[in-house]
């Protein structure tokens, strides 16, 4: 595969922004989540906001450009098959050895399963109905939290991988071609414009679930943006012509955070009864079109300044490159378990969450490195071949 050393650093850094966020989690006021600190960081939150309106959608558009460098040099079968099992191995990997400390915690939680960890993995795995547990999926018997994301990404490409077998001829390809040339215009106004229609339309009749077959809210959102960063991986203009714009798309980015934030802030700050320039459903879709703007142009200020600056063969990156998936998949079941052990020590605000951020990067460090990496039999459980390559 053609590597692209400013997509594969853009990538480390959206999980590494992932791992934070998780973390964050735990002291955001009011954010669902499998453990809440009573230590609550109001600040935390604002950022949180930021890059949550674009941190998702990131992963999936550069998994669709690393997608797109890859298909036209392999079979799309073979393709597929490696796929599936580089991505569905770790998935059932994690729901059976990995994501139970998660729900156990939340079920200790609230109160509903009686202490003793390897007595919850027992029943756990029986993969039965639990409802009693009231652990997120209990209802399904078992749940795999914050790997949701790998189904996803194994049906997105499936789809995907099937498209381009059905249409790689020589219409598509110029379709293509003139897309991310001449047409590429396209793709810098049609995505906002589809996101607002998802903010207006369909996420408020279909919530986010993370469930796969009925989370159609976020498929709306997460599958158009891996389709174009398949479409543009390999369309030169597009590149071209991202780097040339690229203070434009900044500076949009910049402005329609501000009104969105603002709008925000207002909410917040201002009593009920202050006078209102606009009705409030006038005031939701500017803040629909605001969210909108800042997430397509923030994802193509980032792509496009990753290219200017990141393009480049960073001495660590081969080994963050690989360390990227084996740290996606411990993260959270890290953070869950140590903000589940510090919390009754009542450490403070300050102590506390740099203890969970120091045992959940400490953690991913060591068992990635002494473990994970050295031991044939446990790397493909982790997205890794079974032999350092």
């Amino acid at each position: 595969m053609e590597r692209r050393h400013d997509i594969d650093t853009l990538r480390v850094a959206a999980f590494a922004v992932l791992i934070l966020y998780h973390a964050g989690m735990v002291y955001v006021d009011g954010w669902g989540f499998h453990v809440k600190s009573p230590h609550v960081l109001g600040w935390v939150e604002w950022p949180m906001v930021l890059v949550n309106r674009w941190r998702m959608a990131l992963l999936f558009l550069l998994s669709g450009i690393t997608l797109g460098l890859a298909l036209p040099r392999r079979s799309p079968l073979r393709w597929a098959g490696d796929r599936s099992w580089r991505l569905l191995l770790p998935l059932v990997a994690g729901i059976v050895l990995v994501v139970p400390m998660q729900a156990y915690c939340e079920a200790r939680l609230l109160g509903t399963v009686e202490p003793g960890f390897w007595a919850f993995l027992a029943r756990y795995l029986q993969l039965r109905p639990w409802p009693e547990a009231g652990f997120a999926g209990a209802e399904y018997g078992f749940t795999w939290n914050h790997l949701w994301y790998l189904p996803y990404l194994w049906v997105y490409s499936l789809v995907a991988i099937a498209g381009w077998a059905a249409l790689r001829g020589t219409a598509a390809t110029r379709a293509r071609d003139w897309l991310c040339s001449r047409g590429r215009w396209l793709l810098w106004t049609l995505p906002p414009l589809w996101m607002m229609a998802v903010l207006v339309w369909i996420d408020p009749r279909f919530p986010s679930t993370h469930a796969l077959a009925d989370d159609w809210g976020n498929h709306a959102e997460y599958f158009p943006v891996f389709v174009a960063g398949l479409l543009a991986s390999r369309g030169e203009g597009f590149w071209e012509g991202l780097v040339k714009l690229r203070w434009r798309f900044a500076s949009v980015a910049f402005a329609a955070a501000t009104v969105y934030m603002g709008l925000r802030v207002a909410g917040r700050v201002l009593p009920a009864e202050a006078p209102a320039l606009l009705p409030p459903q006038a005031w939701w879709l500017v803040s629909r079109a605001a969210h909108a703007l800042y997430w397509w142009t923030a994802l193509l200020a980032l792509l496009a300044w990753g290219k200017v600056l990141l393009d480049r063969p960073w001495r660590w990156l081969p080994y963050a490159t690989e360390a990227v998936f084996p740290w996606y998949v411990l993260h959270q079941s890290l953070t869950v378990a140590a903000a589940y052990w510090l919390i009754p020590y009542d450490l403070g605000p300050v102590a506390e969450p740099l203890l969970v951020l120091i045992a959940t990067i400490g953690g991913c460090a060591v068992l990635h490195e002494l473990v994970i990496r050295r031991t044939p039999l446990l790397r493909p459980l982790f997205g890794l071949p079974a032999r350092p390559r």
